[in-house]
């Protein structure tokens, strides 16, 4: 079997917009949102995830943005797969603080077709990991009405005490999603375990100073992970327990996604 059987459920499509062109696969029937995967690639467990959100009654986009879609989790796919993301994707800003990627726009774009052909009060989306933080600046696109961003880990920190406190979205995306949360009543959800050095303390600091009661902090202990060889990271696929703090977690993000876009 090839590794996208774990797709066969899924609607498989090319979009393009400006120098991008990615696959997307599509699934379920209401409002849209978007499952932009965290590294590896969409994985399957990102989409068992998705799998959640459709039966809730919402059409999810899975866009696969690097990696091999379907391809199970392991540490040498995990490390290679960032290694090409880091060094030698351009669409990606990985290191700098205060600025997007510039495949956020393509994501822009595909949030616009989503919204047109699915309807409701608007879209619906979720970063994860490397692409966490790309719902934020997603919100400069007036479809994007319930942004979440689960374990933010851009930029890189890497001992920098301005990039630990960063994170990946313009002065400019920062003042559009502030503006839009107050006037249209809108609200983002962040997701973190409390000890992962990947999203530290301080990046969650700033977006709680920057964004305050419409910011809503999931912000989870060890114990409350899924048993992983790997440290606690990834709320909502590898770390996801079936019961307890973090499947309440999980639980709440589809239920925003359900108010916000109509469902």
């Amino acid at each position: 079997m090839s590794y996208e059987a774990a797709l066969s459920e899924y609607d498989k499509s090319e979009f393009t917009d400006g120098p991008y062109t990615r696959p997307v696969w599509r699934r379920g029937s209401g409002p849209a949102v978007i499952i932009i995967h965290e590294i590896p690639g969409l994985h399957p467990q990102v989409i068992q995830f998705a799998d959640r959100v459709a039966a809730q009654g919402m059409t999810v986009f899975l866009p696969s943005l690097f990696g091999q879609p379907g391809r199970p989790v392991t540490t040498g796919y995990a490390l290679g797969s960032m290694f090409g993301a880091i060094c030698i994707r351009r669409e990606f800003n990985v290191w700098k603080a205060g600025k997007s990627s510039p495949i956020v726009e393509w994501l822009r774009a595909l949030a616009r077709k989503a919204h047109a052909e699915c309807g409701g009060k608007g879209v619906g989306a979720v970063g994860m990991c490397f692409t966490g933080g790309f719902a934020l600046a997603m919100m400069t696109e007036p479809s994007v009405v319930a942004p979440v961003l689960s374990q933010p880990s851009m930029p890189m920190a890497a001992g920098s005490k301005i990039r630990a406190a960063g994170i990946d979205a313009s002065p400019a995306e920062v003042s559009c999603a502030k503006q839009r949360f107050k006037d249209e009543g809108l609200s983002m959800i962040g997701l973190r375990f409390k000890s992962d050095a990947l999203v530290p303390d301080a990046r969650f600091e700033t977006l709680k100073r920057e964004f305050g009661d419409k910011f809503e902090a999931i912000e989870l202990e060890d114990e409350d992970a899924a048993r992983s060889e790997r440290p606690p990271h990834s709320v909502l696929t590898v770390h996801l327990a079936e019961d307890g703090p973090s499947k309440a977690a999980e639980q709440r993000v589809i239920a925003f996604f359900k108010e916000r876009t109509g469902a």
